[in-house]
């Protein structure tokens, strides 16, 4: 087992979606980090050669705040403040902070204004970088001057060189900041000297180590979606802790894809399947609320795992859940101190929180993104059929047909989505653009900036093909019902044989495929596509579709039974999370 070194890198987590992979973006380097409360004392971090500020949900001039001992700025390390850790930089050394006009959310390119310091050498003069904010620096505090900016933010950059202390407004962990990595890579070795002392290739025998200490002497009993999350980590517990202590079952729940539970008896002979599709959508019955939807889900999941333990009798006090929980299922449902929920995953709702606080369950995971699970997976020796699918949520459909409490003419009543602005939660109506373009140049800019310029709205989303025009289509008061289902699993099909067909399934990392209650009497729902480009699910580009194919898609679609319309969701994450819901 690799041991862990002292960290170079100190990653202060002031409640940002995106700390801990800032913390991964610096190992990957070769340079270890680790991640600690924002409100550390400096003299505990003395042995850090730098240290980085995260991002968070919370505005500095706010009651309760994250804050940081402001005598890490006086101290011999440099210092980077990456989003909120720029404000909070900023405010506590004599800066000003205040609200914008409006936020900024996802694209925007920066522009050095003094590109001769450590932390800018060799980039671009312009650059795309990734936003997610509200408040703004208007002062910079002595000694900094500003080093960037975008349009609509004047300081998206700044520092005080002599002393290497260094803030960023944008994100540059993430994959979509097109040279963060080279920024980060010259804060590690140019503004830090830090030195390579970690091997990012040895995970499999520190999780299997994990495991093991965790487990002890008990077995592990495992609900497997066929996904790559629950496949990866039922194997890496097979392979920790042998064959004959650790038992797979699939819980068909009535909300799965065409064909998913006739793919998931192939693919793992080893597991057990387990019919549960009336207790689920009974549970389920009348229930609008997205969060409600989650959390009904995970319960319904305990009642399972307590009718399947005492079926094959485990309930002799030696066998302990296991999940396929990843990282940013945990930080997406509030799961560090100053974190905002943004959707509660169902492998954290309350049961399973009283489970983990009895050391009940066993989560190989819960530190890896999608991307690293992949990886995991491939050493593992699993077969690209099951590492390569799209990531499907363990709720499965249900997140994906969306109910509404109300009935009227839209837009007065709107259609809501969940998404992520300023990292913090957001629950807001999606605008709809009356027409698909034909022209779709500047098309995810014009849906970017409508968001931005727009209180109140998260996401955008076009008309591409209809069966009514959209002045006369409704919002229906509806629920989960075994009809929705069947109509948006008919659907998700439909789209997921055309991607086949085309080869667009290889080019996006994701497709949702989502079921809204707007139409008209006879066709009351209308079909949402959502294909996303992403590495590890904390952000993502919306990906457009070649025109003709689109049309031919919708086509299809608009022939599906009580459909009425199909629409293209535009919007990056942030604003908008990649699920709907």
């Amino acid at each position: 087992m690799q041991v862990a070194p002292t960290p170079q890198i100190a990653v202060l987590d002031a409640g940002g979606q995106y700390c801990h992979l800032i913390a991964r973006k610096v190992r990957e380097f070769g340079v270890y980090a680790a991640v600690y409360p924002s409100e550390t004392p400096a003299h505990a971090l003395s042995g850090a050669k730098g240290l980085i500020i995260s991002g968070g949900p919370s505005s500095v001039y706010d009651a309760g705040s994250p804050t940081v001992d402001p005598a890490i700025f006086s101290a011999l390390h440099p210092v980077l403040g990456i989003c909120y850790g720029l404000h909070l930089a900023a405010h506590l050394l004599g800066g000003t902070v205040t609200r914008g006009v409006k936020g900024e959310f996802g694209i925007a390119t920066l522009e050095l204004e003094n590109p001769s310091n450590p932390l800018f050498d060799g980039l671009p003069p312009m650059q795309q970088v990734w936003m997610s904010h509200r408040d703004l620096v208007t002062g910079l505090p002595e000694g900094f001057r500003n080093l960037g900016r975008t349009v609509t933010c004047p300081v998206a950059a700044a520092g005080d060189v002599a002393r290497g202390l260094y803030g960023v407004q944008f994100h540059p962990e993430v994959v979509h900041t097109t040279h963060g990595k080279r920024l980060l890579s010259n804060f590690l070795f140019n503004v830090c000297g830090c030195a390579q002392d970690w091997d990012p290739g040895r995970r499999i025998p520190m999780v299997e180590e994990s495991i093991r200490e965790t487990v002890g002497s008990r077995n592990v009993f495992f609900f497997t979606s066929g996904g790559v999350d629950s496949t990866v980590a039922y194997t890496l517990c097979r392979h920790a802790l042998g064959a004959d202590r650790v038992r797979g079952v699939y819980v068909d729940t009535g909300l799965m894809r065409e064909g998913e539970s006739e793919f998931v008896k192939r693919a793992m002979p080893t597991v057990s399947i387990e019919s549960a599709q009336d207790e689920f959508l009974l549970a389920l019955e009348g229930v609008c609320d997205p969060e409600r939807k989650r959390q009904i889900i995970g319960e319904q999941f305990l009642k399972v795992q307590e009718r399947v333990a005492e079926q094959y009798g485990l309930l002799d006090g030696h066998w302990i859940l296991g999940q396929g929980t990843i990282y940013p299922d945990t930080i997406e449902s509030g799961g560090t101190a100053k974190a905002a929920l943004i959707k509660t995953h169902h492998n954290r709702v309350e049961g399973v929180q009283r489970l983990l606080e009895l050391n009940l369950i066993v989560e190989p995971l819960s530190s890896f993104y999608k991307d690293e699970v992949r990886e995991i997976g491939r050493e593992l020796g699993l077969p690209a059929e099951l590492l390569d699918r799209h990531p499907f949520p363990g709720p499965g459909l249900a997140i994906r047909c969306l109910c509404s409490s109300e009935s009227g003419p839209w837009p007065s009543t709107p259609i809501n989505s969940v998404g992520v602005q300023g990292d913090s939660r957001s629950y807001a109506p999606v605008h709809i653009v009356d027409e698909f373009p034909i022209a779709a140049a500047g098309l995810h800019a014009t849906a970017t900036e409508l968001i931005n310029g727009t209180d109140g709205v998260n996401r955008v989303a076009a008309l591409v093909a209809s069966r009514s025009p959209l002045s006369e289509m409704q919002v229906s008061a509806s629920s989960l019902t075994a009809v929705r289902l069947a109509r948006l699993r008919r659907a998700d099909h439909i789209v997921r044989s055309a991607c086949d067909r085309t080869g667009f399934e290889k080019r996006v990392w994701q497709f949702p495929v989502i079921l809204i209650p707007l139409g008209t009497a006879d066709l009351p729902d209308s079909i949402v596509l959502r294909p996303v480009d992403s590495v590890d699910g904390m952000t993502a580009q919306s990906v457009l579709m070649e025109e003709r194919e689109l049309r031919k898609l919708a086509e299809e679609l608009l022939a599906v039974d009580g459909v009425a319309a199909v629409l293209y969701d535009l919007t990056h994450k942030p604003p908008g999370t990649i699920e709907w819901e």
